[in-house]
């Protein structure tokens, strides 16, 4: 469990800006602002807020109008600020949200865009000679109008520090969970993906459209074979065995994970044994190699290393930072 679990709820506040998108305002109120019982906390760790420029605002569409929600006011008291997007990407922002945009970049709030949301941010200037994820259906038009972004027009989202942007609305799931990840550890974001219902294993890097060719009669979800895998990733698997469980060659198996889960048979595999780690990590265990072979990554210089890369922390600093039993060091 995180450190700090116990400490006020951490303020998220939501910007519904003219014809915001409902979807990516109701991810932000799932992901953050729903009451989670199953989590066995004294209370809850974020708190959200939804904000306007203006009294009533209509969503896209006109599908309803939004009323009774605080004004740009709440986004000084956020510590993260969620930007939803909204299909009229060429219409400027207002000068209050941009303004209000930069305010809370300028005094250290964690700023969030879902979707085109990611205009927003450019257009208030926080991107220039930054990357950034937007909806693959209007990254031409980002490119024309902010051309000093480094826009990566192929992933799920893009973490910049203090400027996180997903690329679509489902994507805002992903890096929703990754946020949870990042400030509570694989194990308490595990339980909020259970709730969701939704796939925890998508990391940032991977491709925002899946291929989805017409399936042929037989079955060839994977399914199957990762729920067999996740149950076993302590042991030696390679992606051979993988292949011949689903008996496939190593080349189909890998053109289905491509086309399923937009990643690779071995990215997956170290992806799952890297979040295993975390959460024996978290749970208390101490002694590195126990951890690395429990694990799946066979010995503690692997493990330093794939946790460094996928957490930006070291196995010690993970622990203090999410571990159960207090601060001391890993040992090897």
């Amino acid at each position: 469990m995180s450190q700090g679990s116990s400490q006020r709820p951490h303020r998220v506040a939501v910007i519904v800006d003219e014809g915001t998108n409902p979807f990516e305002v109701g991810v932000a109120t799932e992901l953050f602002g729903l009451p989670r019982p199953e989590l066995g906390l004294p209370g809850p760790l974020y708190e959200v807020t939804l904000c306007a420029p203006a009294p009533e605002v209509r969503m896209n569409h006109g599908f309803f109008t939004l009323t009774g929600v605080r004004g740009l006011d709440a986004v000084a008291e956020a510590e993260t600020l969620v930007v939803p997007g909204r299909p009229d990407n060429v219409v400027p922002r207002g000068p209050d949200v941009l303004d209000a945009i930069r305010r809370a970049h300028a005094r250290g709030a964690r700023i969030v865009s879902f979707c085109t949301g990611t205009f927003a941010l450019a257009e208030a200037g926080l991107l220039d000679g930054r990357r950034a994820a937007t909806h693959w259906r209007w990254a031409d038009s980002f490119r024309r109008l902010h051309p000093k972004v480094l826009l990566e027009p192929d992933v799920l989202f893009v973490d910049e520090g203090g400027l996180l942007t997903a690329a679509g609305s489902a994507a805002a799931l992903d890096l929703g969970l990754y946020i949870w990840r990042r400030d509570h550890g694989a194990e308490i974001a595990n339980h909020v993906s259970r709730r969701l219902v939704f796939s925890a294993h998508r990391d940032g890097g991977q491709r925002q459209f899946v291929e989805r060719p017409v399936p042929e009669v037989r079955d060839e979800s994977l399914a199957p074979l990762l729920a067999w895998a996740q149950e076993r990733l302590g042991e030696p698997l390679s992606v051979a065995e993988l292949a011949a469980r689903a008996r496939v060659s190593p080349a189909t198996l890998h053109r289905r994970f491509r086309a399923q889960l937009g990643t690779t048979p071995l990215a997956w595999l170290t992806s799952e044994r890297v979040t295993l780690a975390c959460r024996l990590i978290e749970r208390g265990e101490e002694r590195l190699d126990v951890v690395a072979a429990g694990s799946g990554l066979g010995s503690a210089a692997n493990l330093r290393a794939r946790l460094r890369q996928a957490t930006g922390l070291s196995p010690s600093a993970y622990r203090r930072r999410f571990g159960s039993g207090g601060g001391e060091a890993l040992v090897s």
